[in-house]
């Protein structure tokens, strides 16, 4: 095709349909059921791990691993699975996925060991690399352009419900029925996403495959994220002038510039570089990274905020974040709908500086301040986001052709995974940074007993999670003046790093001057867009 295929011929060829295989809205409602598996897991089991820590006789860094095992197969393996549905059909990778998901859950629910729990985590991982751009890559095949922005906003609205039902519904199974539970709940998920996948979606693939598969390409690209992911997971304890952190960084951009170099040669490389000719496919994954860093990033400050300075319980704190993702849930559909009328480009700036003045306002909270207070930054923030979240994606999809839907889909989904890791390293060391300046002098002014240095390191690790440092049978006036200078200089922290995260929003928008819809997608992957 050349660069005047117009917008009709871009309208993806649904094909003859019989009965309701194929229908676009049934075809929402079936990925939907599967996305809302993934989504909810990724909040609910965080609620898990206290228990599964004590059942399983874990350690703090066992812990740790539940939650990261889980993190790096899922990045590693998004742009490759995304290739897998393009070459072999986004349906069969959704099944596989969606199968292999709640399986996972289920062997997880009986296991009697955190090795085992940690093992299937990363198979968990890697089927939602399967699903996640395998849903992408279905509802770009099943939905003609005119809609497509309305399916991805519902799509972005189960996203926002599951993560919301997550640690409501994660506590009170902990609380009333066991951490076994959070795993058994996917299993009829799971199956129901099965059969309704079994029977609703319709298989999309290229009429011509090649016979090749850019092995080394995987490698490599495996390799890179692997590292970076890593790196920025350890570099909070390791610290990041420390040399692992800096060999793993560097081992990372050694590997993405091997990548970069292997593509521009292999015949049929995993990621073809002249996706990224497309300015707003680009800019929308530019786009994707620094939403995540400033949304992943912030909201990992905002949970010690909600549960270790104002005590709340798990539910009531997600219940307190209920602005946030109701406003994400009322918000995505709308966002689809106004995207659609307008292009994405004026309400992805618009999300942009809204989320970017909701981190701002963050950054003003004192260790006191009132739900009223709260759910106004909560509710700008989610409203901002949406439109965001709905936008990018439709850009990143569909501005890639309809041949490389998946890994276009896979794309996004490693471009949000990547941001808000590297959102939580570097804003987790923006408030370390902070909390180790300010804690000395701040204990010396309240007249506090100076601890040994390793007491003090150890109060100010406490202090970045917003904990107070007390020690056993403290009297309850010194208890007090602890609780009070922790809380002061987490809050302090907490807003500078909210100020960070402001500043990305602003950067963001910036990059979303540059979007555009995807209408012309199917012109091809050489050709250049503006």
């Amino acid at each position: 095709m050349t660069s005047q295929t117009t917008v009709a011929d871009a309208t993806p060829d649904l094909g003859p349909r019989k009965g309701l295989r194929g229908h676009p809205w049934l075809t929402l409602f079936s990925v939907a059921i599967g996305v809302m598996m993934v989504t909810l897991d990724g909040t609910i089991v965080a609620i898990a791990n206290p228990a599964i820590q004590k059942d399983l006789g874990a350690s703090l860094a066992d812990v740790q691993w539940i939650t990261n095992s889980y993190l790096l197969a899922l990045a590693v393996a998004l742009i490759t699975a995304g290739k897998l549905g393009d070459r072999f059909g986004h349906r069969l990778t959704f099944l596989i996925g969606t199968t292999g998901f709640a399986v996972a859950s289920g062997a997880i629910a009986l296991s009697d060991s955190v090795s085992l729990v940690v093992a299937f985590r990363v198979v968990q991982g890697l089927c939602g690399a399967l699903l996640m751009p395998a849903a992408l890559g279905l509802l770009r095949a099943a939905f003609p352009p005119a809609k497509l922005n309305m399916a991805i906003g519902i799509w972005g609205m189960v996203i926002g419900a599951s993560t919301a039902a997550g640690p409501i519904l994660g506590g009170v199974l902990v609380e009333h029925v066991n951490w076994q539970s959070v795993f058994y709940v996917n299993v009829p998920v799971g199956v129901l996403a099965l059969v309704v996948g079994v029977l609703i979606l319709k298989d999309h693939r290229p009429e011509q495959t090649s016979s090749s598969f850019d092995v080394l390409g995987i490698v490599l690209l495996s390799a890179a994220m692997f590292c970076l992911v890593w790196a920025l997971i350890k570099a909070p304890a390791w610290g990041w002038g420390d040399t692992r952190t800096l060999l793993y960084l560097a081992g990372a951009i050694v590997a993405f510039v091997l990548f970069t170099v292997w593509q521009a040669k292999v015949r049929e490389p995993l990621l073809p570089l002249s996706l990224f000719r497309s300015l707003p496919l680009t800019a929308g994954t530019i786009l994707m990274v620094l939403m995540a860093f400033a949304f992943i990033g912030g909201l990992f400050f905002v949970t010690f905020y909600l549960q270790n300075v104002h005590g709340m319980t798990p539910v009531n704190a997600g219940l307190h974040m209920l602005p946030l993702t109701g406003m994400m849930i009322v918000g995505s559909p709308t966002a689809g709908a106004v995207i659609t009328k307008i292009g994405p480009r004026i309400p992805m700036v618009a999300g942009m500086l809204f989320a970017a003045a909701a981190c701002f306002g963050m950054a003003t909270l004192e260790p006191d301040s009132g739900s009223l207070a709260m759910s106004v930054w909560f509710g700008l923030f989610g409203l901002g986001l949406a439109p965001v979240v709905v936008g990018a994606t439709e850009v990143i999809v569909g501005n890639a052709p309809m041949e490389h839907a998946g890994l276009a889909g896979g794309l996004q989904q490693a471009a949000m995974q990547v941001g808000g890791s590297l959102g939580t390293a570097a804003l987790g060391a923006v408030m370390a940074a902070r909390v180790d300046n300010l804690l000395p002098d701040r204990w010396a002014e309240a007249g506090l007993p100076k601890g040994t240095p390793e007491q003090m390191d150890q109060a100010s690790d406490a202090v970045a999670v917003g904990m107070a440092p007390v020690p056993p049978k403290a009297p309850p006036e010194l208890a007090q003046r602890i609780t009070d200078v922790a809380h002061d200089t987490f809050v302090s922290g907490m807003g500078l790093a909210f100020t960070v995260g402001g500043c990305v929003g602003l950067l963001a928008a910036v990059c979303a001057l540059f979007t555009k819809r995807g209408d012309n997608a199917e012109a091809g992957a050489g050709a250049a867009h503006v």
